[in-house]
């Protein structure tokens, strides 16, 4: 089962404070611009989600930007579920996260990178903790990396208290992004889905061959490990003389991810050491094959809404993005393993 809380987020607090900002359908005025020290410079920014803002003045006048460590839900529809949640509740969390990164001053770098979408990678650590901690964010690093402990260290004190999108239960990975078949004309031979750890923050690309249709559901079928033996390896790891040095440069937390990576799959995160790597994985494989590090088991995770990104926006989007969404019409039989 999903890491699941018997309390229950106040979203009609949340509808009363956000709704009647959608019904004016997200005009931009200039009442709607923050201020963000740019590389030191003040300058006004238009946050389109919690995550991108364009800046409107300055050396960077009309610049996207995409801030680096961390991600919000999707803001362009109900398209995000998990737990217990529908999919319109996390369609406003996505929303606060927006009106969140608005209201505030932020402090904010960029040396000039950017995304494969042409946005500026920018880095926000104040916006990031403030709005992980408010559990309107979750740390991403779009590889096989971790995410900054201070980035995670807000994001344990958010599920802690069941803030925000934590509020119903914690998958072990948040789908972020889909990808159909179907949007490749070069001959690729797999398309990909990224999700992207509650424990650490890294992602995953899981690599698949399926075109699918507007307004599909598509769920994650997580492996679940038992969380207390990948706790106590992760002890046994720190406390062993011949691997310990190699690893000291982990955290705990990094620690019991990588040991938790080994029992769902067989391998090691890239970020372990290449000189470590063969003393650790004869560790793990070691005790595996003794029963050590428990057995695993296969639960529903969170789900995603397949919409190709030119049907997103305008006038033209997918029906399904418009009101309350689709889950009540397909939950069941998504979880009954109908897809």
């Amino acid at each position: 089962m999903l890491r699941r809380f018997s309390t229950p987020i106040l979203v009609l607090a949340a509808l009363a404070s956000v709704v009647p900002v959608l019904a004016s359908g997200g005009r931009a005025g200039a009442e709607d611009w923050a201020r963000v020290f740019l590389n030191g410079v003040p300058v006004p920014v238009y946050f389109n989600d919690g995550d991108t803002f364009r800046v409107m003045d300055g050396p960077f006048r009309g610049t996207p930007c995409r801030l680096s460590g961390f991600n919000t839900l999707e803001s362009y529809g109900p398209v995000h579920q998990w737990a217990d949640w529908h999919p319109y509740e996390l369609f406003i969390i996505a929303k606060r996260a927006t009106y969140n990164g608005r209201r505030g001053t932020w402090h904010c770098t960029t040396d000039g990178q950017r995304d494969g979408y042409g946005r500026l990678l920018t880095e926000c650590p104040d916006l990031a903790i403030d709005q992980i901690r408010r559990g309107y964010a979750h740390p991403m690093e779009i590889d096989d990396t971790p995410s900054r402990p201070e980035y995670l260290r807000a994001l344990q004190d958010a599920i802690r208290h069941r803030r925000g999108m934590w509020a119903h239960g914690v998958p072990d990975f948040v789908m972020t992004s889909l990808h159909s078949m179907s949007e490749y004309t070069d001959g690729r031979p797999t398309a990909y889905n990224r999700r992207v750890s509650t424990l650490d923050g890294h992602s995953e690309s899981n690599q698949h061959t399926e075109s699918y249709s507007e307004c599909q559901w598509v769920c994650d079928t997580e492996t679940r490990t038992d969380e207390s033996r990948v706790r106590a390896a992760a002890r046994r790891l720190r406390e062993d003389p011949a691997i310990a040095p190699g690893l000291s440069g982990f955290y705990n937390l990094n620690l019991e991810a990588l040991v938790s990576r080994f029992v769902r799959t067989g391998e090691l995160p890239e970020s372990v050491p290449e000189g470590s790597r063969a003393g650790v994985l004869g560790r793990l494989t070691q005790e595996r094959d003794q029963g050590l590090l428990g057995e695993t088991h296969q639960v529903l995770g969170s789900c995603g809404l397949y919409v190709d990104f030119e049907r997103r926006y305008g006038t033209d989007r997918a029906e399904c993005l418009r009101g309350h969404g689709t889950w009540d019409t397909v939950g069941r039989a998504v979880r009954a393993g109908v897809h």
